[in-house]
Order: structure tokens, then C-alpha cells, then sequence
């Protein structure tokens, strides 16, 4: 096994614009030999090995020949050996000592960086952490090694997928830094203050996920060091976290291709110098130089301050013509923040006498006509349509055409929310009130006369139900010839029906292609089909059941509609609520002919649930085969005192150990009058005979993991079992690859997910 672990580390420095590098390394189960050394960690890659595994198993190009170098790991000990993370521990299935001392290992790690062309000829190395965590997790998660990423590594790639948000949707602006050098003995020369141009985050949702992700980060994440410190101690999780931001930020910044032309405009300005790696580095130390940070300051402060400070909010609303060849118009509206419900328009605000606009106001505020205009403007840079209605003293609208009203709904309304602008679209526009053109896939149960009673009865995946696909806009029915004269107007948004539609011209071509080569006649297919049509279905396919599919799939996803299991006759022991609705839940999968998995976690009762279930199925009908119960061997004696508690009257029989039945017909005569048979996985492969010659009522897998192997004789020997039930129990379903959870479903209902092929390249 080996554990992918990695995290930022700040260079040692004493200057301002401290760097720093993201750092991966690999924990093994296999101990490194090391030289009589009791400070490097025995439990790693070694720096070949280290390049080796990178490349030639992680698949990752272009690795720096000189990117590969010690760190060091501040991490819990024991007996003078680190102690293993927690997720190698799980897998070793040890338990950590409860004392340890901390100590600083020296780990070989690789610098994730890559090589960008910066301008001509010229290439820098740059850190490209966002994609390559998100490629390592993709094939951690799907490789068929045994590779796993440790928590360190998951945190770093859930918060750069998060921080890459804030970089999408621009919420930084460029910056100066003061600081003011101390004076020592080596620093005689440096100037009495420097200005370094930079990059600063403003966000209102940086910051709050700052804050949420301190709260799950591992300490681990702040325990690596460029140079071992002389005592130990960890960084503080915010700075780090900080630091890692807006280094992040500016190596983007200030490698991202320009053209000629932009270069140009930048030339002179403060932007240039943030924007130019070789000049980030580089501090200003003249009188100009502070007259260009002061100007900034003011700026800042303009476009920080003023919009988050001041009283009222500034809205924007789009009303819609009441005729399609009518202008759009995008009103300018502003409310209190105090009370919203305050709201007005620009248009009545201006139309307002002189002692009514006091009253509005004190409710927004002082200078509330600067502040208005100035905030206009910041909107208008974002926004540059919004110029055409500053072209006068007073405000209060713009008018857009069609197109230009479809590309503020599309793309320019959430851009401005996210500047902390409010937008009111209509609503025809909200994913309520949204209608779009789509495929509808009218469904029904072949025995349209099947009363409600003969409706709970065995379905099966493989029952047959009736399809028939229609065009459809929203909830209304479209002819052909309605969705052809939709797609020859070529235009996005069209009124239809009254109603204001978005259309996607060229998915409507191909869903009318394909909804002539379906013909129009009612076909036929299985409700297996059926529920993967449904798991795989996008916005442009919807579905409408009849009553008893629709009666069905509800209670599949909705546990609030079992019938929960409250009088248990038989069962000598009390049902928690969650069990009763386990045991409710396993009792209609099995009457639709499907079969289910308790994930449960360890000791929350699965082992009780199944035996309800057993109980209440002889309850219904005494008359049945018994079940097969396979566990690991270890816990055969506890399934077997279990039963005997909460099931007296129930008959077992454990199969194992040297006086087994081996005969067949002596088998099939001894289990005939049990109700429940209790083997062991290593049996079930060894007796395949004896248990493939009996019809059993259930299979159930307890541990069902021992079967995530789909090529293991073991778990092959268990699917050829016969049996119309069958149940896992698993605290674990998915324990190092989703694989693990397709061997499983494979077992349990074979099909539902796929070929294991397929499954692997959805």
C-alpha cells in the first residue's frame, strides 16, 4: 500500500515576499534502508523511487530532474520509528499508541512545479498544484494499484478546487505592499521602506471558506519545514493557509500569456509591475514609489470601503416586454439595508419633490446621490453596457435588445451578484419557474389492470414496462411541426405559448433527430433499463411514470414513505427507529425483486436488522429455504449467539470446521430443517459443490468487502450461488476505489451498475 501525502511549505526566508512549494511524498508499508539514521523516516520513497513512482505509475510528464528534495516532517514517534498515518494504520488494521513524543523526519519530496512559456524563447517554472491534485485524484480513486491519498493531500485538493472559484470568477485586484526594513548589521544598504507590487484576494467568500476550512484541516498539513526548526512547533494553519493563496494567486498573475498589444496598454502602470515576474520581486524605494502606493490606497479603499460601507443595496432588474419585438429593459433599483422592503426604483426615486427624497435619504445614507453614481460607475466597468444610462444626471434604466438581454441572463447577472450587486431576473428564468425544451419518456407498467395489492408484489429488474419518448416544452406536449418552427427561428430565447423559453437550437436538432428515429409506437423495456435511463438522465430528458412505477420509485427515494415496522411478533428485543426503517426498507427492495446493502457503521445494530428481517419474512410465509449466511470465521460464534437471543425459535446450523457435512445429499438433508446456515468465506469457495446444489431463500454477505475482488475465486464462487434475495452488510463499502462498491452491486444485483468495463470509464 502507499500513501500519497503532500502540502505547502514557505522557503526560509527573511524577505517580504516570502515564496514557497507544494510538496508530494509517498508513505509505504515497506521500510527504506537508511544508513544508521535516526532522523530519516524509514517508511517513504526514496528519491529514485520517488521520481520512479511519479512517473511511471502516477503518469505525471516532465518531472524537474532537480525537484526532488528533503524536507522535514514534524510527526508523532514512537520507539524512535514515526508513527504510521492514520490511513496506513487502517490498512495494517493497528491501532496507534495513545503516547508518543513529536519529532522532526527527513522526508525526500518532489516540487510540484511545471515549465511555462513566458514570453519568446523564455520559460519559468511555475506551480501548477490546482491540476495535478485533481489528476492525482482522479487516479487514485480509479487506479486498480494499491494507492490511497492521505488526508493532507484530500484537504489540499478539496480547498484548491474551491480556491479556484475565486480565481474563475476574478475576485483579486493587484496591490502595493508596504514595509519598512529593520535595520541590522547585514542590511545597512536596504532602503528606509520598500513597495512590492503584488496581488491582494477581495472576497467575501474567500474568506468565509478560509474559516471553514481551518476546521478540517489535518495537522499534518502545517508539520513540514524547509530546515528542520530548533524547537519543534507546527505554522499557524491561517497563515499557512493565507500564504499558500496568494503565492498561488500571483504565480498564475504573472504567468499568464499576453498579447503584444495588452503588454503595451500595461506599460507604465502599477499593473505592469504585478503582472511581470521578473518585476514582482523588485520593490520601489523612492518618493515615487510611495506617492503611487498612496494613490493606491485610495483606490482600494474606493472600491472596498465604499461599496461595502455604504446603507442601501443597489439592484438591477430585468423586466420582460410584455411583446417579443418590444426592447428589454434593465431597471435601477436601490433599498436600505436595514429594511429591503423598502425598495424603489430609480424612475419614482428621481420623480420624488425635495422633502420626500430627504425622507428616502436618511434611510440611505449620507452622500446617498455620490454614493449611487460612484457605484454605477464600479457596476458599468463590469458591466459596460450600464455607461449608456449614466449618460445622464439622473439614472434609471438601460434598454437592451434580445440578444443582449439573453447575455445578461447568461452570463453577466451572476457576475455581478458575485461583485456584491443584487440582480432580479423573471421568473421564468429561476430553476423553478425555468421551461426548457426537452424529451419526455412517458412510461407505464405492462398490466395497465394490476390492482394496487398486485402492485406490491415481486417486480423484478427484469419486469417489462411500456415507453413511448414525446417532444415537449416544459410541461406541455410539442407537436413536430411547433419544435421545427421553434428551430428554424433561430433565436435563443422565443415567446412560446405566452411564455418565455430558452432554446438550445442545436440540441433540439439532434432531439428531434432522435425522437424520428424512435418512431412514434409504444416500445418495450426492463425496469432495469428503466432505472439506469433514469441515474443517467440529463436536463434534457424527462420522465413521467404512471401511478404504480411512479408509487414505486418513490419510496426508493424517499424513506419517509415505508411503512415502518412497529409490531415484530417473534422478535425477542426492540427495534431502534433506524432499524425499523432498515428492516421496512430491506422488505420492500426484496418485494420489488431488488436487493439491498447495509452500510451502516460498526455497532449500529446490522446484524439485529437482518435478523428481523428473517423473522418477519417466516412470520408472512413459514414455508421457505433457508438462508446462507457467509461471514468472516472470526465472527461466526457471535452471528450464532445473536440469533439464538433476539430469534429462539429459530433453527441454525454452523457449517465449519473438520466435521462439516462434505456429502451432498447429507448437506441437503441437514440444512432442510434449519432456518439459517452459517459458513465462512474460505468454506464457501472450498464446499462450491455442496452450496451450488441448494436453492437457497437469501444469500447475505456480512464483511461484504471480502468480495470487492471481482476476480477472486472467492467472490466468483459466491455469485454462482442461486438464491432470489440477496444482502451486504458492510461498514466499508468503498475502501480504496469505487470498484470496490461495483464488485458488491455485481453481487447483489447483477447489471444495475454495468459491465465493471463501463462502470470503470463513467
Amino acid at each position: 500500500m502507499r500513501i500519497l501525502h503532500g502540502t505547502w511549505i514557505p522557503d526560509e526566508t527573511f524577505e517580504l515576499i516570502a515564496a514557497g512549494g507544494f510538496y508530494l511524498w509517498v508513505e509505504t508499508t515497506e521500510a527504506r534502508k537508511t544508513k544508521n539514521s535516526t532522523t530519516i523516516h524509514p517508511y517513504q520513497l526514496s528519491s529514485k523511487d520517488l521520481e520512479t513512482f511519479l512517473s511511471q505509475e502516477l503518469g505525471l510528464k516532465n518531472l524537474q530532474s532537480d525537484g526532488i528534495t528533503p524536507k522535514y516532517f514534524l510527526l508523532p514517534t514512537a520507539k524512535e520509528r514515526p508513527l504510521p498515518s492514520l490511513e496506513l494504520a487502517r490498512y495494517l488494521e493497528t491501532d496507534n499508541p495513545e503516547e508518543f513524543t513529536w519529532q522532526y523526519w527527513e522526508i525526500d519530496c518532489y516540487l510540484t512545479t511545471t515549465n511555462v512559456k513566458v514570453s519568446g524563447y523564455s520559460y519559468d517554472l511555475v506551480n501548477n498544484v490546482i491540476k495535478l491534485l485533481r489528476d492525482i485524484h482522479f487516479i487514485a480513486i480509479n487506479s486498480e494499484r494499491e494507492i490511497q491519498l492521505g488526508a493532507d493531500l484530500l484537504f489540499w485538493y478539496y480547498y484548491t478546487q474551491s480556491f479556484k472559484q475565486i480565481i474563475l470568477k476574478e475576485q483579486y485586484i493587484p496591490a502595493l505592499k508596504y514595509y519598512q526594513p529593520q535595520k541590522t548589521k547585514s542590511r545597512k544598504k536596504r532602503s528606509a521602506l520598500e513597495i512590492y507590487p503584488g496581488w491582494e484576494i477581495v472576497s467575501e467568500q474567500y474568506e468565509a471558506e478560509i474559516q471553514n476550512y481551518l476546521i478540517a484541516m489535518p495537522k499534518i498539513c502545517v508539520a513540514g519545514f524547509a530546515t528542520p526548526p530548533q524547537s519543534p512547533h507546527f505554522y499557524d494553519e491561517e497563515t499557512l493557509l493565507r500564504h499558500f493563496s496568494e503565492c498561488l494567486l500571483t504565480d498564475i498573475a504573472t504567468h499568464t500569456p499576453t498579447t503584444a498589444k495588452f503588454s503595451k496598454q500595461l506599460s507604465g502602470t502599477i499593473l505592469e509591475k504585478c503582472c511581470d515576474p521578473a518585476l514582482i520581486s523588485h520593490p520601489g524605494t523612492n518618493d515615487l514609489a510611495l506617492e503611487e502606493y498612496q494613490q493606491w490606497q485610495a483606490w482600494r479603499y474606493k472600491i472596498t470601503q465604499t461599496r461595502d460601507n455604504i446603507s442601501f443595496y443597489l439592484y438591477f432588474q430585468l423586466q420582460t416586454p410584455n411583446k417579443a419585438e418590444e426592447p428589454w429593459e434593465l431597471q435601477f433599483q436601490v433599498a436600505p439595508k436595514n429594511d429591503p422592503s423598502l425598495k424603489i426604483s430609480l424612475k419614482d426615486y428621481w420623480r420624488l419633490g425635495k422633502e420626500e427624497k430627504k425622507v428616502f435619504q436618511k434611510q440611505f445614507g449620507q452622500e446617498f446621490e455620490a454614493n449611487l453614481l460612484l457605484n454605477l460607475g464600479y457596476a458599468a466597468r463590469i458591466y459596460p453596457i450600464l455607461w449608456t444610462g449614466l449618460e445622464t444626471n439622473e439614472p434609471e434604466r438601460v434598454i437592451l435588445d434580445l440578444d443582449e438581454a439573453f447575455e445578461f441572463l447568461k452570463e453577466t447577472a451572476w457576475i455581478l451578484e458575485d461583485a456584491g450587486y443584487k440582480v432580479i431576473v423573471p421568473a421564468w428564468w429561476t430553476p423553478q419557474g425555468r421551461k426548457r425544451a426537452k424529451l419526455r419518456l412517458k412510461v407505464t407498467s405492462s398490466s395497465k389492470s394490476a390492482s394496487k395489492s398486485e402492485t406490491k408484489s415481486y417486480f423484478g429488474l427484469d419486469t417489462l414496462v411500456q415507453y413511448q419518448y414525446q417532444l415537449a416544452i416544459g410541461d406541455q406536449p410539442v407537436t413536430e411541426e411547433e419544435w421545427q418552427q421553434l428551430v428554424n427561428a433561430k433565436v435563443p430565447l422565443v415567446k412560446f405559448r405566452g411564455e418565455w423559453v430558452e432554446l438550445d437550437l442545436a440540441s433540439m436538432q439532434q432531439m428531434l433527430e432522435f425522437w424520428q428515429k424512435q418512431g412514434q409506437e409504444n416500445q418495450q423495456m426492463s425496469l432495469l433499463e428503466l432505472l439506469q435511463r433514469e441515474a443517467e438522465a440529463g436536463e434534457e430528458l424527462e420522465f413521467e411514470r404512471d401511478d404504480t412505477l411512479e408509487e414505486m420509485l418513490q419510496k426508493l427515494n424517499d424513506k419517509s414513505q415505508l411503512e415502518l415496522v412497529t409490531d415484530l411478533p417473534n422478535f425477542q428485543g426492540k427495534l431502534r427507529e433506524y432499524q425499523q426503517r432498515g428492516v421496512s426498507w430491506l422488505n420492500y427492495l426484496e418485494n420489488l425483486g431488488l436487493n439491498g446493502c447495509l452500510a451502516d457503521d460498526m455497532g449500529l445494530g446490522k446484524t439485529i436488522e437482518v435478523i428481523a428481517r428473517l423473522i418477519q419474512e417466516k412470520n408472512n410465509n413459514t414455508q421457505v429455504a433457508p438462508t446462507l449466511l457467509i461471514v468472516p470465521t472470526s465472527v461466526i460464534g457471535n452471528w450464532e449467539k445473536e440469533i439464538a437471543k433476539f430469534a429462539p425459535h429459530f433453527r441454525s446450523m454452523i457449517h465449519h470446521g473438520t466435521g462439516r457435512s462434505k456429502d451432498a445429499s447429507e448437506f441437503e438433508q441437514a440444512i432442510a430443517s434449519h432456518d439459517v446456515i452459517i459458513t465462512s468465506y474460505t468454506l464457501v469457495r472450498k464446499d462450491a459443490k455442496l452450496f451450488d446444489s441448494v436453492s437457497w431463500q437469501r444469500i447475505v454477505l456480512d464483511e461484504a468487502q471480502n468480495i470487492k475482488n471481482p476476480k477472486a475465486a472467492q467472490t466468483k464462487a459466491i455469485l454462482k450461488l442461486n438464491a432470489p434475495h440477496r444482502l451486504a452488510l458492510t461498514g466499508t463499502p468503498v475502501e480504496n476505489r469505487l470498484l470496490d462498491l461495483w464488485s458488491i452491486f455485481n453481487f447483489l444485483n447483477p447489471g444495475y451498475l454495468g459491465k465493471q468495463t463501463q462502470f470503470r470509464k463513467a
